[in-house]
């Protein structure tokens, strides 16, 4: 929903992806410290109600999702394991920014304690969906709420709670699990009706193959000739 500021967010990164494309530093050493980062900020601040440090922090590292495409393009490097790689480290990423914030709930409101885990399971099914459609030859390329609007949503109502703002993290807690909730049955819709077209589709014709040709004349064995008579003069 938001890949429109792609293009915006590459230019604004650009003179720091030249600048580490002169260094040894790889993309895939950018992705895992970005995940380090972002599940160190939310598994230790969040839990112990260090809302706005946490999320600020989590936010800084989730931006350098944005580098290591770009890096990966410039030096050109990017390949299948290193988009393995980013959306591996993108699923502990979000259970710990769910995950910690889980935890703070159970101490101060049980009820949102649960949307959060379901806004953590709900995302988590989210990815699969489309991965595992996908890799069946389905279509699941759409969704209101996608990775960048569910952390968008996430860490920005902890952070302004964090601040002080009432009702901003119970607002957008249940907001965001309606949109997972409603995401993923949009992408469950879209796989259905790409497997029941597909299936509906007639099979394809073989080509009419051309007989076999028989024996060529040459190859026909000849019918051996009488030998010739011997001759009765002594």
């Amino acid at each position: 929903m938001l890949n429109f500021l792609r293009p915006f967010f590459a230019r604004l990164f650009s003179p720091i992806v030249q600048a580490l494309a002169r260094t040894p530093v790889t993309p895939n050493m950018i992705t895992v410290a970005g995940t380090v980062g972002v599940s160190a900020a939310a598994l230790s601040m969040f839990p112990i109600g260090e809302l706005f440090p946490g999320a600020a922090t989590a936010t800084f590292f989730v931006f350098t999702d944005m580098l290591d495409g770009q890096l990966a393009r410039i030096k050109g490097s990017s390949g299948r394991y290193g988009a393995f790689l980013d959306s591996t480290m993108d699923r502990f990423a979000d259970a710990a920014v769910f995950g910690g914030i889980t935890i703070w709930f159970m101490r101060s409101d049980h009820l949102l304690a649960v949307v959060s885990l379901f806004c953590l399971a709900g995302g988590m099914s989210v990815s699969y969906v489309k991965a595992r459609a996908e890799g069946l030859g389905l279509n699941a390329d759409v969704g209101l709420i996608e990775r960048p609007e569910r952390l968008i949503i996430g860490l920005t109502s902890i952070g302004l709670s964090g601040l002080g703002l009432p009702y901003v993290l119970p607002v957008g807690m249940w907001a965001l699990a309606a949109g997972t909730a409603f995401t993923l049955y949009q992408r469950m819709r879209a796989v259905y009706l790409d497997a029941q077209s597909k299936s509906a589709a007639p099979p394809a014709v073989p080509a009419p193959s051309e007989p076999p040709a028989g024996p060529s004349r040459a190859d026909q064995p000849t019918p051996a000739s009488p030998a010739p008579a011997q001759s009765e003069e002594a």
